[in-house]
């Protein structure tokens, strides 16, 4: 059981890092205060293996009026992308994520919404930064000299998620340490280092917690996980850049109410100070983030 005793534990050995702050940016002409202000990211999935039925669009009218529809229910940024990261999921190639991406990032565009598209190709980025994206959620490793320099050159933001090997469709065991920010302190030092030599200045950082428990069985030991590191968002931030973080589901506690279990996190995920909310729940979300605020 999560306890006020818990809280204060956490506070106590990490106030350093409690009141560290993060470099603030503008992205696509549009200013964000991230240490006073969180922002909240809407999801289109062009995947028809994506499991979150409600965020799936398999048309490009259909994908640019939800993420018309998520903007103004209060998104700031739309993250759009073509290639499900289910182990089930069917594999799509570079020609085929561009002919679904390239004509909603051009409509969502011609709304003036900012647009994110999750990859890991180089050759998707290029198409999808071409467009006029602007923002990569960056879900691979490989080629990153390649990438960041394509995101430098435009201008773009970029979102480092934590990947435990090439790229989120072909990930290694994750280690369910007792306390993994150590370990993902070490990987964000070293992509951030690479992001920077390549010009990139507009960074954030995400753990990446729905990727890597295709085969954990015990989903008490994962939803533990992920409450733990929401709450220990916070120790990352004296790297000095924005923490993203893409909230959970935990199916099998919340069951016909699986649309509750984001929002739940997000409580978790705000007091751990995350910067960027990446949700399916935009306005469920925006009232629990605006419900925070008064306190």
């Amino acid at each position: 059981m999560l306890t006020l005793e818990h809280l204060a534990g956490l506070l106590e050995k990490n106030r350093v890092a409690a009141s560290a702050r993060v470099k603030e940016f503008s992205i696509g002409g549009k200013n964000f205060s991230f240490n006073t202000s969180p922002a909240i990211m809407g999801v289109v999935n062009l995947s028809a293996d994506s499991w979150y039925r409600e965020s799936v669009c398999l048309s490009a009218d259909s994908a640019i009026q939800r993420g018309t529809v998520l903007a103004a229910q209060g998104a700031h940024i739309i993250d759009v992308g073509a290639e499900s990261t289910l182990a089930h999921a069917a594999r799509v190639d570079d020609a085929g994520q561009q002919s679904q991406l390239i004509p909603v990032i051009k409509g969502l565009r011609a709304e003036n919404i900012l647009v994110s598209v999750e990859t890991y190709s180089p050759a998707v980025t290029r198409a999808s930064l071409e467009a006029g994206a602007n923002v990569l959620n960056l879900t691979g490793t490989t080629a990153s000299d390649e990438i960041f320099k394509m995101v430098a050159a435009h201008e773009a933001a970029v979102i480092i998620c934590y990947v435990a090997g090439k790229n989120v469709r072909e990930v290694g065991d994750f280690n369910l340490s007792a306390d993994p920010i150590p370990m993902l302190r070490e990987f964000f030092e070293r992509q951030i280092e690479v992001a920077q030599r390549n010009g990139v200045e507009k960074i954030f950082i995400d753990p990446g917690l729905g990727f890597y428990y295709k085969n954990l069985q015990d989903s008490a030991v994962r939803v533990r996980h992920q409450m733990n590191i929401f709450l220990n968002t916070f120790r990352l931030r004296d790297l000095g850049f924005p923490v993203c973080q893409a909230l959970p589901h935990a199916f099998e506690f919340f069951q016909d109410e699986v649309r509750c279990a984001e929002p739940f996190f997000a409580v978790l995920a705000a007091l751990g100070k995350t910067d960027l909310f990446r949700t399916h729940e935009v306005p469920r979300l925006k009232a629990v983030l605006d419900t925070l605020k008064v306190f």
